[in-house]
């Protein structure tokens, strides 16, 4: 059982990236050095109390609230650095405060924050680099987290590097989430971590380990994804979602594409067959269900 590693698995595997990210739109990171534990909220040495707080707000009001650290465990001063994110297309944004006390995350309005609302916070305009090196929650996060997230506090990208906790797909470790955009990243060393933080900074995706965006569902990632292959396109805003309809197992995402105009793009969720320990600590194996893209269509009536 020690000896499995599931990054090392899904390699072997070949899973799919594609259509992989978290659903998530709002996002709240919270400076702790740590140690975590196997879950964050639960088990790192928050103030009494203020994990519950957290969790229960977070799902009441649909936000991801992770704990973050810099590289290494060493703490950013002695004020808690925390970052809210709304990830929306070209419409997103971050928001920064330093609190004198952890505990003074409690006043932040997390409602607001998850109907998308702005906190009243210090705007941030630069990207966060959130790499996830949970390792107490899954192995591989740390084994191949860690090294990504060195590679980046090494680099001109050290301001924008955070360590983040559990944030989804220990399989495809290394992982990393830019926001305030959401756009998730896996299968990372420390060069294609690198790699990522310079296409970020010139405001494009790199596509090789693109996940997917968590501002959209799976299905619709995909789509986003394969019309980004399709057409050459890895600016960040080179392809807008306009709509996503799901009927079943079918899904139609509906882009603006620069330069191209209007596609719409079906794709079906298929169950997997067989099954897989899917992560380090799995008790049990499950599928995996993957995502076809059946059909690209030319949109030659906005309104059709």
């Amino acid at each position: 059982m020690t000896g499995f590693r599931c990054a090392v698995a899904s390699r072997a595997r070949g899973d799919a990236l594609a259509g992989t990210a978290s659903t998530v739109r709002s996002y709240l990171l919270v400076e702790h050095a740590g140690p975590w534990g196997a879950d964050a909220l639960r088990d790192a040495r928050l103030p009494d109390g203020l994990g519950e707080h957290l969790r229960a707000e977070a799902a009441r009001h649909r936000v991801r609230v992770l704990l973050v650290r810099r590289p290494g465990r060493r703490a950013a001063g002695g004020r808690v650095r925390v970052f809210a994110a709304r990830a929306a297309g070209p419409r997103s944004w971050t928001e920064t405060v330093a609190l004198d006390r952890l505990e003074d995350v409690r006043g932040l309005d997390l409602a607001a924050l998850g109907a998308g609302r702005s906190l009243g916070l210090e705007v941030h305009e630069a990207p966060v680099l959130a790499v996830c090196t949970h390792g107490r929650h899954d192995a591989c996060c740390a084994e191949l987290g860690r090294p990504a997230a060195r590679a980046l506090a090494d680099s001109a990208h050290s301001d924008a590097v955070w360590e983040v906790s559990h944030i989804g797909g220990d399989r495809f470790a290394g992982n990393l989430v830019v926001l305030g955009r959401g756009l998730y990243y896996g299968g990372l060393d420390p060069d294609s971590a690198l790699a990522v933080a310079d296409a970020t900074a010139s405001g494009a995706v790199l596509l090789d380990h693109l996940r997917g965006r968590s501002d959209l569902p799976m299905a619709a990632q995909v789509a986003d994804i394969a019309l980004r292959r399709e057409h050459g396109r890895t600016g960040l805003d080179d392809v807008r979602a306009v709509s996503v309809h799901g009927d079943g197992d079918l899904t139609t995402a509906r882009f603006e594409v620069e330069g191209v105009s209007l596609r719409d793009v079906v794709v079906r969720r298929v169950a997997g067959a067989a099954t897989h320990r899917l992560t380090c600590s799995a008790v049990r194996d499950s599928a995996i269900p993957r995502h076809e893209v059946l059909e690209v269509r030319d949109v030659t009536d906005a309104a059709g």
